[in-house]
């Protein structure tokens, strides 16, 4: 049988001060950082999410098979960590995990002197990574427009290279605020870096111990974000968040300002209340992929006409999004259609208020982004563990602010 969640809120009405986990994607990029200056920095607030403590666990191990389990960057990160700190390690993942591509860094390692070898299908995971011998190229061209992980993954260990890395970018660049993040926190562990059009260029230096508190997690917010513009009334405090934050996914600000949440940012994190909402919204979501699956899913609650590009990359994360999207949203009597090469539009239609039931695909996204819904109609999310990925509390969190919230297991 499967497990299962049902929502529902009795009032609409949502009051109260929720502290959001860490954000895994600054936390797992300071741990990677923090091993390779090889001292001891202090790391405060480090995320609760599954990829972090898994890769903290997996940073100590001395296990010759490494199962990074279903996180892509635990994935992409070690496989350039244990690369260039000449480990010999077999590493894997999950079945969807051994789906997802990785020759494009795999192929830019190699290039640098690593020895990697794929023990199934030629691309993907599972790889044996046998050492590393420096040929003393640092020049790499690199393809922007996948995942920007291949692309951290690569600057974290460009300061180790005995002549640095000059890295090219080609094409448009996909998910640009998450590489500019690896590149704050690499300076804020004492590597300078110029990133100059599509050219980055990283000299040989060494990273320093440093203190570093990781903020809490807007793509974590951005499910809260969309309970507020969903509810009868609201006035929300999320803590931890900060007006000028490393993380993308703070675009949630710019875009719920449309869709009808107001913003004031205070010395505890943000304040949420309600606002007028705009009936459609035309957005590129380049910079911010993460947040599509939330988007799409409150304007079809709200009835909002959307149209949105930059969503390349989600074809290949925990499971295809944009075809999970599709099947998902055909329930709500919505449609959503790539019109054009890579220009998706979706028309809501009349939702049906009686109990809607969503599939997660083994992807938290599909459950946290559906989840508001219940403000409007009771909800059904099947397999909700699946939320342990990034924001173990979830489901606790939603019953502090007067959801109900039943478990079937």
């Amino acid at each position: 049988m499967t497990n299962t969640v049902t929502l529902s809120h009795p009032t609409g009405v949502l009051n109260g001060s929720i502290k959001l986990p860490a954000s895994k994607s600054e936390a797992n990029r300071a741990l990677i950082i923090a091993a390779l200056s090889g001292q001891e920095s202090e790391l405060h607030n480090l995320s609760e999410a599954n990829d972090t403590q898994l890769l903290q666990r997996l940073l100590k191990s001395n296990d010759e098979t490494i199962d990074a389990e279903d996180a892509g960057t635990v994935m992409r990160f070690l496989t350039a960590y244990y690369a260039v700190t000449g480990q010999q390690k077999t590493l894997t993942g999950t079945e969807r995990m051994c789906q997802r591509p990785i020759k494009v860094l795999v192929e830019a390692l190699r290039e640098l002197g690593a020895s990697i070898d794929y023990l199934r299908e030629e691309g993907y995971p599972p790889l044996k990574i046998n050492g590393f011998q420096g040929n003393g190229n640092n020049k790499l061209s690199v393809r922007s427009d996948i995942s920007s992980q291949y692309i951290s993954a690569l600057l974290m260990i460009a300061p180790m290279l005995p002549e640095g890395m000059v890295l090219e970018l080609e094409g448009k660049i996909s998910s640009r605020p998450y590489i500019e993040m690896t590149l704050s926190l690499m300076k804020h562990f004492g590597v300078e870096a110029t990133f100059e059009e599509n050219t980055i260029t990283v000299p040989h230096q060494q990273y320093k111990a440093a203190s570093f508190t990781v903020e809490s997690d807007w793509s974590a917010a951005s499910y809260w974000y969309s309970m507020v513009a969903l509810a009868r009334e609201a006035d929300i405090t999320l803590l931890g968040l900060r007006e000028n934050s490393y993380q993308g996914d703070k675009a949630i600000v710019d875009i719920m300002d449309r869709l009808g949440v107001y913003t004031a940012f205070t010395e505890e994190g943000v304040r949420l209340t309600k606002k007028h909402q705009e009936k459609s919204l035309l957005y590129d979501f380049s910079n911010c992929p993460d947040l599509a699956q939330t988007i799409v899913a409150l304007c079809t609650g709200l009835g909002v006409t959307l149209e949105m590009t930059g969503v390349e990359s989600l074809r290949i994360k925990e499971t295809d999004r944009i075809q999970a999207l599709q099947i998902e949203v055909l329930g709500m009597n919505t449609s959503l259609e790539e019109i054009t090469p890579g220009v998706f539009r979706m028309k809501p239609g009349l939702l049906n208020k009686h109990e809607l039931c969503f599939r997660t695909y083994q992807d938290h996204r599909m459950a946290m982004a559906f989840a508001p819904l219940a403000l409007l109609a009771p909800v059904q999310i099947q397999e909700p563990s699946v939320v342990r990925k990034s924001y173990p509390r979830f489901w606790e969190d939603l019953e502090k602010v007067g959801f109900s919230v039943i478990t079937n297991e």
